[in-house]
């Protein structure tokens, strides 16, 4: 998985070395760190995580727990050692920050129209989110590839960019798809037109 800085989601731990990692986490009140991997490999960046809630403890040692992204790090090297997979890492910063209000209200905008044709309800937006391209990416459920892009963009404004390009997409797409249910239910044909609409 990918998670991105501000982003929460729930996990359910059940792995022995993984129980171990987030126990430690919690007495030590600590992050660790999420870095993606397919078939291509681990990849480079990724993001430490806290846990910021507990959700049920099993007695056999599971756990569900829910975690918030918080800083991007660039993975520098594996290490050895633990049951759990370690390593040495930098953190990650921006090479360019500054944003446009219109931009970023684009990209908001766009999120709701998703969030309507989808039936899901957008959580509410700081305007003042220093990084406001994560916070509105982790309300979509894009694929980890697409997550991992935006992840390792070091620039605030590509990444909106990048976003609105996105949420485009998702709209039209949603958007297509809904026309074509509308036109199913009615079997094939357009609704009822309104009495006083002349014949197009």
């Amino acid at each position: 998985m990918v998670l991105l800085p501000t982003e929460r989601v729930p996990l359910h731990i059940f792995e022995p070395r993984y129980r171990e990692l987030i126990g430690e986490s919690l007495e030590r009140e600590g992050e660790f760190g999420l870095i993606f991997a397919d078939e291509d490999g681990l990849r480079e960046v990724g993001t430490t995580a806290g846990v910021v809630e507990v959700l049920q403890r099993f007695p056999d040692g599971r756990l569900n727990v829910v975690v918030e992204g918080r800083e991007r790090f660039r993975l520098l090297g594996l290490t050895s050692g633990r049951s759990f997979q370690t390593g040495r890492i930098e953190p990650l910063e921006d090479d360019e920050t500054a944003t446009e209000a219109p931009v970023v209200e684009r990209a908001l905008q766009l999120l709701r129209r998703v969030g309507e044709l989808a039936g899901a309800d957008v959580e509410d937006f700081s305007a003042t989110s220093p990084l406001p391209s994560f916070e509105l990416a982790a309300q979509v459920e894009f694929d980890p590839r697409i997550k991992q892009e935006l992840l390792e963009l070091r620039s605030e404004p590509e990444r909106l960019r990048r976003l609105t390009g996105l949420l485009e997409r998702a709209a039209e797409g949603l958007a297509r798809r809904r026309a074509v249910a509308e036109l199913a239910a009615g079997n094939g044909h357009p609704g009822p037109r309104d009495a006083d609409q002349p014949p197009g």
